[in-house]
């Protein structure tokens, strides 16, 4: 896992053809909004985020954040036992998200 800041997020995340971008907070807190491109797999949802976590391809890039990046860290960590091998953690969150929040898709 990496940590990065918001800048090096973006700079990455536009470059990378490989991102995928996990939101592993609640499905509540997914509702308030989330960073574009997101998916939803709530680490609270135990037995969801392993499940779900088990059909990701292990070749592409996550990008994890949370409310304030301490969820985040615990679900790289969760990916990286799983043979995912790039990891990134968003320091700080969305509480730290200077950057755009769009709705969720339905």
């Amino acid at each position: 896992m990496k940590n990065i800041n918001q800048q090096e997020w973006k700079e990455l995340v536009s470059n990378d053809e490989n991102a995928i971008i996990i939101d592993c907070r609640s499905s509540f807190e997914w509702q308030e909004g989330i960073i574009k491109n997101s998916m939803l797999i709530d680490i609270f949802d135990s037995h969801g985020f392993m499940h779900e976590a088990g059909k990701l391809d292990k070749e592409k890039n996550f990008y994890v954040y949370c409310r304030s990046g301490v969820r985040s860290v615990s679900a790289c960590h969760i990916l990286e036992s799983l043979g995912i091998k790039n990891t990134y953690n968003l320091m700080g969150g969305l509480m730290s998200w200077q950057g755009n929040i769009v709705a969720p898709s339905k």
